[in-house]
């Protein structure tokens, strides 16, 4: 069932398209509302594809994992809950403008003892993924239990990743 292929033009081929494309959309949209040029974009491949590179990478990849139900969802699991992430934060980076935002969350993090930080970090991506290793468990192998729980690890290895390479790169400054 973990590798069931959707074929094309049929409507669960449909339903995957859209829902990987409102995804990936509200990713999107929740970064540029966060950090419209990409000051603040925590990903270096994303950052460095920018706008116009991002939307084709992700085109291509919504277009074929619409094809492959379980990295479908994952991807959506994945993609909702960093737009959710993004968009706590978004309205406080924006009203600050990125580079001023930027300044001052370094300025805090450089006052704050490192395994504070770090230890919130892991907190955070320990506690989401426990949830994701939950689903995988008693999901009985049942594929939407088995994607929404590999999204959400997918999530907190990212947040773990990314946070800590952003928290790397500010207090190297």
């Amino acid at each position: 069932m973990s590798d069931q292929i959707v074929p094309f033009n049929t409507p669960l081929w449909w339903i995957s398209l859209a829902a990987i494309a409102f995804a990936r959309g509200m990713d999107f949209l929740s970064t540029f509302v966060a950090t419209p040029n990409l000051v603040l974009e925590a990903n270096p491949i994303a950052k460095r594809l920018g706008w116009r590179g991002g939307l084709v990478v992700n085109a291509v990849i919504t277009v074929v994992v619409a094809f492959w139900t379980l990295p479908a969802i994952i991807i959506v699991t994945t993609s909702l809950l960093v737009a959710a992430r993004n968009f706590q934060g978004a309205w406080l980076m924006r009203t600050m403008g990125e580079d001023a935002y930027r300044g001052w969350m370094a300025r805090h993090l450089s006052n704050a003892p490192v395994l504070l930080v770090l230890g919130c970090i892991l907190g955070q991506s320990s506690l989401v993924a426990m949830i994701g290793f939950l689903l995988l468990a008693f999901g009985e192998s049942r594929l939407m239990p088995l994607g929404v729980g590999m999204g959400m690890i997918t999530y907190s290895l990212a947040i773990l990743v990314f946070s800590c390479l952003s928290l790397w790169r500010m207090r190297r400054r």
